[in-house]
């Protein structure tokens, strides 16, 4: 397989829907503090194209990598894991 067929994945929860074809995640992960070797908790924030403005607050959503968009969107909707209650 190529490298080109080999896009990151990620998954995260949708904080922002209110722009037009663009949403908003948030992937939490966790790290080691590098003297304390205790768990911390990180955020990333990622602005995501979503073509079909399926993805509403709260959605957990699985994204992919793709081409620059725009200045700040490098990642598109892949499918919508789980809708918000």
């Amino acid at each position: 397989m190529s490298d080109r067929a080999r896009r990151k994945t990620r998954v995260g929860v949708v904080v922002s829907d209110k722009r037009e074809k663009t949403v908003t995640i948030e992937i939490t992960y966790s790290v080691l503090h590098p003297r304390y070797t205790k768990a911390i908790s990180r955020q990333t924030r990622l602005h995501v194209h979503d073509e079909a403005n399926d993805a509403h607050v709260g959605d957990t959503v699985r994204v992919e990598e793709t081409r620059p968009l725009s200045k700040t969107k490098r990642w598109r909707v892949a499918e919508v894991l789980e809708r918000a209650q």
